[in-house]
């Protein structure tokens, strides 16, 4: 008996995802104190309620028991309840059976919150997922397919970021443009200092910069307007204390980010360079933080469970402002690692498609084996010419967009020249009006 490398590819990669799932299960989003209802025993047990990526436990105080352990997609409903004997309860109805919690802490309203954003969104993806196993197996050409999809999406929030970069210079250029202009005004105004007091051609200098300054103020509001969103996720708002939670949205700009409420409404903005550190705490949630001296810190913590699509970009951005603490490091680790082995893991799907493909059966085994392979060579090379041309565009738009960001990055060496020289040059003239407004004081 021989088993194929294909085999071990096969036994690798489900060892891989078992891995994935098991780590993903331990990662604890929250845990809150309180009480829970055993139905059994008729009586309250105080202990803590958890909330993991997938699943919700509730373990005992006194025993370390685990009471309470179920998949986020089996519950159908979280409502605040209360009755005669609970005032205020929170209630988890999960297949057939209601899981009663009390006593919540910090209080009702934020577990509420926090919970049923995570169930949300769990049962979104899920929709997702029972989609994608209804319509076709999951094959090698699926993990290109995801492959170069994930790296599309990276190119492109790259390329949005360095067209706002180049936007930025186009700005700097404007504004050195905007500053030569008025060093010849200054010059000529000078000049005309410098003269004697019967010099006649006064009036036409003092009106000349007064003509060109609205058109530069609407034209920095207008690039202001035209600016690109890179992400907007959903995400638990905590400003100052854990009592205070609220559902909003999370905007990643190119220029820093927005947080705002559920109604669209601006909470705070944060420009890059009011930045001063964040925090991930875990992969689901980050704190960002503006000092200041003499007057409270401006502070939010945000809570998501998109936030581990949004980190990545907050960390291009923020690349010496961001700071992993111990809970997030292994989702650093976790996510850093598929990026070292990524050629790798193309080689590995691709040889495994091909190999499907091409050889026609297994050399090894009987009559009934062999059928059933080539049953499934043939499932494979059928989806294979299918996902083929998916692999086709999705390789053309990573051409055209690398090639876009080349030229791009090309235009903006140009522009950084220019601008060296520009300042070199509007330093030179400062100096040298200031020196003549020296000898005339």
């Amino acid at each position: 008996m021989s088993v194929s490398p294909s085999g071990f590819e096969g036994i690798a990669l489900e060892e891989e995802d078992l891995n994935g799932r098991l780590m993903n299960e331990d990662i604890r989003i929250h845990s809150w104190p309180c009480s829970y209802y055993l139905d059994t025993s008729k009586q309250w047990v105080s202990g803590r309620l958890s909330l993991t990526p997938v699943a919700i436990k509730f373990t005992a105080d006194k025993t370390g028991e685990l009471l309470v352990n179920f998949h986020l997609s089996s519950v159908s409903e979280i409502k605040k309840e209360s009755s005669n004997l609970i005032f205020s309860s929170l209630t988890i109805l999960e297949k057939n059976t209601k899981h009663w919690f009390s006593s919540l802490q910090p209080n009702r309203n934020v577990v509420f919150n926090i919970l049923e954003h995570f169930w949300r969104e769990q049962l979104l993806s899920s929709q997702g997922a029972g989609a994608e196993a209804a319509a076709l197996q999951s094959t090698k050409g699926k993990e290109l397919t995801g492959l170069l999809t994930g790296s599309q999406k990276q190119l492109e929030d790259t390329a949005k970021v360095l067209h706002y970069q180049g936007e930025q210079f186009d700005n700097i250029m404007r504004g050195l443009n905007k500053i030569e202009g008025d060093m010849d005004v200054a010059d000529r105004l000078l000049t005309e200092l410098e003269s004697p007091s019967w010099w006649p051609f006064s009036s036409k200098l003092w009106k000349a910069p007064l003509e060109t300054k609205p058109k530069e103020t609407a034209t920095v509001s207008d690039s202001k307007n035209q600016e690109g969103i890179i992400i907007r996720i959903p995400v638990i708002i905590t400003h100052r204390t854990d009592s205070n939670v609220k559902p909003g949205k999370l905007t990643l700009f190119a220029s820093g980010l927005e947080i705002s409420d559920c109604n669209s409404q601006v909470i705070h903005r944060f420009e890059s360079k009011d930045v001063d550190d964040i925090r991930v705490h875990t992969p689901y949630e980050i704190s960002v933080r503006q000092r200041f001296i003499g007057k409270p810190d401006t502070s939010y913590r945000l809570l998501s469970a998109k936030m581990p699509e949004a980190i990545p970009i907050l960390e291009m951005q923020f690349s010496k402002k961001i700071q992993f603490l111990e809970d997030a490091l292994g989702f650093v680790g976790a996510r850093k690692s598929p990026q070292v082995d990524l050629g790798t893991s193309i080689w590995q799907a691709a040889t495994g498609l091909l190999g499907g493909v091409v050889q026609p059966g297994s050399p090894v085994g009987g009559r009934e084996g062999t059928d059933n392979d080539q049953v499934q060579l043939q499932k494979q090379e059928k989806i294979s010419q299918e996902e083929a041309k998916e692999l086709k565009q999705i390789l053309k738009k990573l051409k055209g967009l690398a090639l876009e960001t080349e030229a791009e990055l090309e235009r903006q060496d140009e522009a950084l020249d220019s601008i060296t020289t520009s300042v070199d040059r509007a330093t030179l003239n400062i100096d040298k009006q200031n020196r003549r407004i020296k000898k005339l004081t």
